[in-house]
């Protein structure tokens, strides 16, 4: 029997069959283009909302308040002093102002940039001595020792050293602390196989509650010395230190992703394999269901080039975008697994691209920091030996979970022994996990951080570690004293110094012992 063909097709009309093929392509290739085009779709609004919302939120400080970077730690002052002028100029207006509170019996604290989190640079209904406007500086090329005043910031000091080949030793991994709120803290940065600042300050002039202006050094009032750096600001003001400084270099960027085990093996480099990095760090991976199993481990390979200025460097590329990938994922899961995708392969893309020293030292804080009035970013920072890691991080990780904290970074890093001041949380070689957690602005959220951070403070401790001090001061008294077993003596020195208490701060009204 035969089969008419017919225009509209049928079974055994070919072009009806084609027709149909046709159609089944075009919906199949449909459905595939959703599929690849709904993620970058998705994807794309979710990092265009986050940046249309990113605006700065931040409110001013009404007159006569203060704060610090928690945003926790308001408080109305009797008067902020700026130490302003030729040194001699503020040096004599400094005498005076330590006389007149003295005999008002007012509190004195000391700020500059006031990236502390605990009210280290507040003494509430005191006096502050804002270090800012005091910040010059002059280079001895021969002896490579920087000597500058306190209230410099890091990029004043980087932006000046550059033309004449030099770079800072130590400091921080952004530029926009002070000089004397570094050596307060007793800061460590990326510099691997170094210990804390102290031991590249040689010396600092200091004036004492008796308005003295005194010279501490390793030879002379070392005790002194030693209390100072990493003292907070507890035994009087910083003036000006000479630090040593070392050769800007010419870097070439090496980026390996790792698991958890290979990244602890690896980190940090052996001595010998260090002689050739320059800079160090790691990252941990934060999303949630894969927290901790995997890590970048970056080294800055030391070259043979000559650096080039800052001046002839082109901005940082995708500073926009790199901070719109990072804030979203502030509160957001998917955010983090994003922006770990998202990371490893800016990572790899950047993998064997040149960087100078100062480059990389001078980018701010600011590029990923929070701009929101009602939230705040919160530093913790933890030291473990190497052979601890592993079950820190487990314990890390499970604390995490049970409290709730928002966990946005993991920064690893390589900090050696101090064997120079008083008051140290590296009493022997150590790696460094810089935590950042988002946390609303509110005491509720401050209450729920106080119970976590207590915890990890424990495991700290349990795995023969320690904890940094500029945070917020929810260690416990008893913990503060286990983790700082010298701090009894600490504050004995203290008012064998300053017998009137003069330098007061909020970490040393909760950590204080009469």
């Amino acid at each position: 029997m035969k089969i008419e063909s017919s225009k509209t097709g049928c079974i055994g009309d070919p072009a009806g069959v084609a027709a149909k093929r046709r159609s089944r392509r075009k919906r199949l290739l449909l459905i595939v283009a959703l599929a690849v085009l709904a993620p970058v779709t998705f994807v794309t609004v979710f990092l265009f909302t986050e940046g249309v919302t990113d605006n700065d939120q931040r409110v001013p400080l009404r007159p006569g308040m203060t704060n610090d970077a928690s945003g926790l730690e308001a408080a109305k002052l009797r008067r902020i002093h700026r130490c302003e002028g030729s040194f001699d100029e503020a040096v004599r207006n400094l005498r005076g102002l330590l006389r007149d509170s003295a005999r008002a019996a007012v509190a004195v604290s000391i700020g500059g940039a006031r990236h502390s989190m605990g009210g280290h640079s507040i003494a509430p209904g005191g006096v502050q001595i804002d270090m800012l406007p005091f910040r010059a500086m002059q280079l001895d090329a021969s002896r490579q020792v920087l000597t500058v005043q306190a209230g410099a910031r890091w990029i004043d000091v980087i932006r000046y050293l550059d033309p004449f080949g030099y770079s800072p030793k130590v400091m921080q991994s952004n530029s926009d602390f002070t000089v004397g709120g570094s050596v307060s803290v007793n800061c460590h940065g990326w510099q691997p196989g170094c210990p804390p600042i102290a031991h590249t300050v040689r010396s600092l002039r200091l004036m004492n509650a008796a308005g003295e202006v005194v010279r501490c050094s390793r030879q002379e009032n070392a005790e002194l010395f030693a209390l100072v750096l990493g003292g907070y600001g507890l035994f009087g003001v910083i003036l000006d230190v000479d630090l040593l400084v070392v050769e800007n270099a010419a870097y070439s960027m090496r980026i390996d992703v790792l698991s958890k085990t290979d990244f602890l093996a690896a980190f940090p480099p052996s001595a010998e394999a260090l002689q050739d990095v320059g800079l160090l760090f790691g990252r941990l991976c934060i999303s949630p269901g894969s927290r901790f199993e995997d890590a970048i481990l970056g080294q800055l390979m030391r070259t043979d080039r000559s650096p080039q200025l800052l001046s002839e460097l082109e901005a940082p590329a995708m500073g926009g975008v790199r901070r719109t990938v990072f804030r979203a994922s502030v509160g957001s899961d998917f955010g983090k697994r994003l922006r770990w995708t998202m990371e490893k392969a800016a990572m790899q893309m950047v993998n064997g691209q040149p960087f100078t020293r100062n480059q990389l030292l001078s980018e701010s804080s600011e590029v990923y920091g929070n701009r929101k009035a009602e939230w705040s970013d919160i530093l913790h920072e933890y030291f473990l030996p190497k052979a601890e890691l592993s079950g820190f991080l487990a314990e890390l990780r499970a604390a995490v979970k049970r409290h709730g904290v928002d966990l946005l970074n993991v920064t690893v890093r390589d900090v050696r022994a101090d064997e120079t001041s008083f008051l140290r949380y590296a009493r022997t070689d150590l790696v460094a996990l810089v935590l950042l957690f988002s946390m609303a602005r509110n005491l509720e959220a401050d209450r729920v951080m106080a119970g976590f951070t207590e915890s990890v403070i424990d495991s700290a401790l349990a795995h023969g570690g320690c904890y940094y001090l500029p945070y917020r001061l929810h260690g416990t008294v008893a913990q503060f004293a286990e983790a700082y077993p010298m701090a009894r003596e600490f504050f004995e020195a203290k008012r064998r110094y300053d017998p009137e208490e003069l330098f007061v701060n909020r970490f040393y009204l909760r950590y204080r012992r009469k």
